[in-house]
């Protein structure tokens, strides 16, 4: 079989490849890096190692799934849900009394953080030092680093909600000062959150949405890009440009309050 046979299967296989990452959930932005790593890892063979491996496969199979448009640029969200949500989905969980995980906590503790979902459910108790209000976030999500990847957050009451009181709350009703803070499966967090969504017709309002509001009310609180990064855990400085939709309500009232002085 000829080079020119080997590379058209390797495409075949990339495109299968993408074909089935799209079908587990992966979205244009994720299969685009998955293909990034796949190219990385050739380089590093021809490099390192010396072996040389065409480029053309990933290259073609990259174009292939740009036109199924399962790899392209992700559509950049600004929904930020409003303090009347925020109210009524917190008042709706509150008012239901089968709800056995703790979903106006979460909700309220994931702005005050800007943490992600599954990072909410991994915090353990001793990572919580509530004399210098600090928690250790494990693991956080780095593309360039899987593991091992734990971050130092300052946890604040500027977003409208208190980080530390919530952990109190939490402590109060569990007891339990030992393993997860929140022992939650986080699918099953998702779930309860979508339902509560659907039933008071709150449309288009995902969790992650509740990271990009905390990382917001961080801005209109007047921190800078690295303070508000020392929250969020961002290394790249211009993804947080991602996070800064900030409401225009707030330039008034940040001239208002210049003006005071």
């Amino acid at each position: 079989m000829g080079p020119a046979n080997f590379r058209t299967r390797d495409r075949e296989r990339l495109i299968q490849f993408g074909k089935e990452r799209a079908r587990e959930g992966a979205g244009p932005v994720t299969l685009g890096i998955d293909l990034g790593y796949i190219k990385s890892i050739f380089s590093h063979a021809a490099a390192v190692h010396g072996i040389q491996l065409s480029m053309e496969p990933i290259i073609l199979a990259r174009i292939a799934l740009a036109h199924l448009g399962l790899v392209g640029k992700g559509n950049e969200r600004d929904r930020r849900p409003t303090p009347e949500e925020l109210d009524r989905l917190i008042a709706a969980v509150e008012a239901t009394p089968r709800q056995l995980i703790p979903l106006a906590r979460i909700i309220r503790f994931a702005v005050a953080t800007a943490m992600r979902q599954d990072e909410i459910t991994r915090i353990l108790w001793e990572d919580f030092d509530p004399i210098q209000k600090i928690l250790v976030v494990r693991d956080r999500k780095d593309p360039r680093r899987k593991a091992g990847n734990h971050q130092r957050i300052p946890l604040l009451d500027v977003s409208g909600y208190d980080a530390c009181a919530i952990i109190e709350e939490q402590r109060a009703v569990n007891g339990a000062a030992t393993g997860r803070i929140f022992p939650y499966n986080g699918k099953s967090e998702g779930t309860a959150f979508r339902r509560q969504c659907r039933g008071l017709r709150i449309h288009d309002l995902h969790f992650h949405d509740l990271r990009h509001e905390g990382a917001s009310r961080l801005f209109e609180a007047g921190f800078t890009i690295e303070q508000v990064a020392l929250v969020t855990g961002h290394r790249d400085w211009k993804m947080l440009r991602h996070y800064t939709h900030l409401k225009p309500e707030q330039l008034h009232a940040k001239r208002a309050g210049a003006a005071a002085y």
